[in-house]
């Protein structure tokens, strides 16, 4: 096996185990918390560490599949094909998109909010309680589009004879 091809079987390793990180974080998220609770006023708690890292670690997740991803498809030569929604990879670049909506998403929108409503950045408690309700509609999309991006990811690469 070459370096180039081992390269691209530690890449994909390194993608699922991304997705299974970055995924199962919502998935959990939605099943720990079904309905929106907006978050309760200033509660220091001993949890923030731990909160930390959690958050932290699901957020570089998202990058390691956005980045691997992008190598695969690079490494395939597929990936301005992907990215430009043409000739056979334009199924996977339909997934590829949806994935770079989430990752934004997570980045600009939800993170931003999350670090308001768990005290990490000050802010008053009408703001965190109003915070909470943006994080939990941004996590809520990101799990509804995970969904619709794993379709086309598997798609895309097996069964891309639905579309012919």
């Amino acid at each position: 096996m070459t370096l180039t091809a081992s390269l691209d079987v530690f890449a994909r390793l390194i993608h699922v185990l991304g997705i299974l990180v970055w995924m199962g974080h919502n998935y959990a998220n939605v099943i720990q918390n079904p309905k929106f609770k907006p978050a309760q006023p200033s509660d220091p708690g001993a949890m923030l560490a731990a909160m930390k890292r959690e958050h932290g670690t699901f957020r570089y997740a998202s990058l390691v599949v956005l980045v691997t991803g992008l190598y695969m498809l690079w490494f395939r030569d597929t990936l301005v094909d992907a990215l430009t929604l043409s000739g056979p990879s334009v199924v996977i670049g339909i997934g590829v998109w949806i994935g770079l909506i989430m990752v934004a998403n997570l980045w600009f929108v939800l993170w931003p909010h999350q670090k308001k409503v768990l005290g990490f950045i000050y802010a008053t408690d009408d703001e965190r309680i109003r915070c909470s309700r943006i994080t939990f509609l941004s996590s809520r999309t990101n799990t509804i589009l995970s969904i619709v991006t794993l379709f086309f990811m598997v798609t895309g690469a097996h069964g891309l004879f639905l579309y012919t």
